[in-house]
């Protein structure tokens, strides 16, 4: 093939696919289920648990896990956090950290020997730990193992931060929160993250708390009606 012939081919642009699902979501049970899977019997089940833990309940991505050290993690307004996290461009976040959470985290750091530095470290075969921190591709390996034990297929570390957002939003968490949460420039990349999409009926700005009384709305449908199909009635 000519070199135009292919430069040709690689400017035309692939039919738009609406209504794919890119990614996975796990339901609650699901995440039960791995989280069970990384078992807490060595000190390598309580790295991975874990990992997993922040991972799903903090949405962190696989390069701030890495970098996270025992620093970040400060109380803040009664509330564990990871304090001043460095994400994705550049963008600083504080990310609430849930008390079950912090004790996998402490149980790990305590079998581990851990406090400075980086939080995660490599564990070799005789579950003696080494080294300063861990690579993304070890975070890869132990989200593959604990999915395979818990017979989720296909699951990657970034399934795992989409989750995060779904489950809050299905306890009822609010999109801002949700936003801040992951670290969101765009609301509407949490919103992607999500997997939901707009709905009119029983919107979400149906009930607010501002609505008239039954008695006055009745009045004020009668009136709409009369204003309607009166023949004197004049557009506003």
């Amino acid at each position: 093939m000519s070199p135009e012939s292919a430069a040709s081919i690689r400017r035309v642009k692939g039919a738009r696919q609406l209504g794919v699902r890119l990614g996975n979501w796990l339901t609650a049970g699901e995440a039960k289920a791995l989280l069970g899977a990384a078992g807490i019997g060595t000190i390598r089940g309580k790295r991975s648990r874990a990992i997993l833990a922040l991972c799903l309940t903090c949405g962190l991505r696989r390069s701030e896990l890495t970098r996270l050290t025992m620093e970040h993690l400060q109380r803040r307004e009664n509330h564990w956090a990871i304090v001043d996290l460095i994400g994705k461009g550049g963008h600083v976040r504080t990310i609430p950290v849930p008390e079950w959470v912090k004790a996998a985290v402490d149980d790990w750091t305590a079998a581990a020997g851990v406090s400075s530095g980086r939080i995660f470290r490599c564990v070799n075969k005789s579950g003696s730990v080494w080294g300063t921190g861990i690579t993304e591709k070890l975070v890869w390996a132990v989200v593959k193992e604990c999915a395979a034990k818990a017979g989720i297929a296909k699951l990657a570390p970034h399934d795992l931060r989409r989750t995060c957002a779904k489950l809050c939003h299905v306890a009822g968490g609010e999109l801002e929160q949700i936003q801040f949460l992951l670290g969101h420039v765009s609301v509407q990349t949490t919103e992607h993250y999500l997997g939901c999409r707009q709905r009119l009926k029983n919107a979400v700005n149906d009930s607010i708390g501002i609505e008239p009384e039954s008695g006055a709305l009745v009045g004020l449908k009668i009136t709409a009606s009369r204003l309607v199909t009166s023949p004197a009635a004049q557009p506003i």
